[in-house]
C-alpha cells in the first residue's frame, strides 16, 4: 500500500472517530486548549500506530484504547505540575442552555471519578456494549457491568 492510500485510510478513520476522541479529550481536559492539545497527541499516536494495526480488533476499540492511553498519560504528567483551572467550556457545555448545563453537571461529576472509572463510564455513554468496553479497558463483560452499577451510584452520589 503506497502512502497515499495509508493517508486517505487515516483520513477515513479519523473523520469516523473524530467525535469519540474529542469526548475522551475533553474528559481528561482541564480546559479547551489542553482539549486541543489532547486532541493532537492522540492523532499523533494515531498516525504512529497506524500501519502497524492489524485488525485484532474494531477501528472503534483501538481508537478508544490509543485516546485513552494518551489521556491518562497527560493526566500522569500534568499532576507532577501545578494545575490551573480555567472555566473555558466548548459550545455543548454552554450553561446559558438547559442541556448545555445538564451536560456540564454530567461532565463535572464524572471528572470528579478515578480515572479507570471514568474511561469506562465515557465507553458506555458511547453506547458501546460490555464486550467492547471489556475489550478495552481489559475487564470481562461482566466486571464491567458490575463496575457500571458503581460507577452510576457514586456519580448519583457526587
Amino acid at each position: 500500500m503506497n502512502k497515499t492510500e495509508i493517508q486517505k485510510r487515516f483520513e477515513r478513520l479519523i473523520s469516523e472517530h473524530k467525535a469519540t476522541i474529542y469526548s475522551v479529550c475533553y474528559m481528561f481536559a482541564d480546559n479547551t486548549a489542553d482539549t486541543e492539545d489532547l486532541f493532537q497527541d492522540v492523532l499523533i499516536n494515531l498516525w504512529q500506530g497506524f500501519e502497524s494495526f492489524r485488525g485484532g480488533c474494531s477501528e472503534r476499540s483501538w481508537v478508544y484504547r490509543v485516546s485513552l492511553n494518551a489521556c491518562i498519560s497527560y493526566r500522569r504528567k500534568k499532576k507532577k505540575h501545578s494545575m490551573a483551572h480555567l472555566d473555558i467550556v466548548p459550545e455543548m457545555f454552554d450553561d446559558a442552555t438547559t442541556e448545555g448545563r445538564q451536560n456540564l453537571m454530567l461532565h463535572r461529576r464524572i471528572t470528579r471519578l478515578e480515572k479507570f472509572d471514568r474511561a469506562i463510564v465515557l465507553l458506555w455513554l458511547e453506547d458501546m456494549s460490555y464486550d467492547e468496553i471489556g475489550a478495552i479497558v481489559g475487564l470481562t463483560p461482566k466486571a464491567v457491568g458490575v463496575r457500571l452499577v458503581r460507577i452510576k451510584e457514586k456519580l448519583k452520589s457526587l
